[in-house]
C-alpha cells in the first residue's frame, strides 16, 4: 500500500458513489439549470468542507458516537424531514409558475431556487442525507484508518482521491445541464423542477422510514 494506491481507490470508490442519485444530485440538476456552471464547484465546495471536518472528527473518535443506534435514529429523521420541506419547496413553486430559468425578481423563490448559496446549500443537504453519515462512519472511516497508517501524507491522498471524485462528477453534470439548457423552454424547466422537487420528496419520506426501522 502507498499513496498512489489510496488515491487512486478512492477516487474510484468516491466516484462510484457520486454517481448513484441522492440529494446532491438532484440539487446540482436544479441549481446548475438556474445558476450556470458554477453551481456544480460551489455545491461540492460546501460538500468537501463539511467532509474535511467530518474527516477529523473521525480521526478523534467520533464514528462510535455517529454508529449508536439512537444517533442514525435522529440523523434519519431530521434529514428525511428536511428533505421532504425542501421537495415540497421545489414542487410548490414549480407547480405555482414561481420558478424561472433568469432566477431574478419574486421568482425562484425557493429554498433551492435562490436563497441559499450553493455552498450552504451543498452542507445543508449533506447534512440531510443519513446514508452519507453512515458512509463515513463505516467505508470513510475504514479508509482514514488504513490511510493513516502513512500518517498525514496518507489522509491527504484519501481525501483528495475522494473530493476530486466527487468534484469531476458534478461538475460533469453541470456541464452537461449547461450545455443543454438553450433547449429548455420554460414549461420544461418548471417541470425539471416539479419532478426533482418529487424525488426529494420520495428520499425525505424513505429516510424517515429508515429511521422507524
Amino acid at each position: 500500500m502507498n499513496l498512489s494506491y489510496i488515491f487512486i481507490t478512492s477516487f474510484l470508490v468516491g466516484l462510484s458513489g457520486a454517481m448513484m442519485p441522492g440529494p446532491l444530485l438532484t440539487v446540482t440538476i436544479t441549481e446548475s439549470t438556474r445558476r450556470g456552471f458554477k453551481a456544480g464547484p460551489f455545491l461540492i465546495l460546501g460538500h468537501g468542507l463539511l467532509e474535511v471536518v467530518l474527516v477529523i472528527a473521525l480521526s478523534l473518535g467520533l464514528a462510535a458516537f455517529l454508529t449508536r443506534d439512537t444517533v442514525t435514529t435522529v440523523i434519519a429523521f431530521v434529514g428525511g424531514a428536511f428533505l421532504l420541506w425542501m421537495g415540497w419547496d421545489m414542487a410548490r413553486a414549480a407547480y405555482q409558475n414561481k420558478v424561472t430559468l433568469d432566477g431574478g425578481g419574486e421568482n425562484n423563490e425557493g429554498v433551492l431556487t435562490g436563497s441559499l448559496h450553493p455552498v450552504w446549500t451543498g452542507i445543508l443537504v449533506s447534512l440531510a442525507n443519513p446514508y452519507w453519515v453512515i458512509w463515513w462512519a463505516t467505508i470513510g472511516l475504514g479508509y482514514i484508518t488504513m490511510s493513516l497508517k502513512l500518517g498525514t501524507p496518507g489522509l491527504l491522498a484519501f481525501f483528495s482521491g475522494h473530493i476530486l471524485a466527487d468534484l469531476a462528477w458534478y461538475s460533469f453534470i453541470a456541464a452537461g445541464i449547461v450545455a443543454g439548457k438553450q433547449l429548455l423552454s420554460p414549461r420544461v424547466y418548471r417541470g425539471i423542477i416539479l419532478v426533482c422537487g418529487g424525488f426529494l420528496v420520495f428520499l425525505g419520506g424513505s429516510f424517515i422510514y429508515y429511521g422507524f426501522n
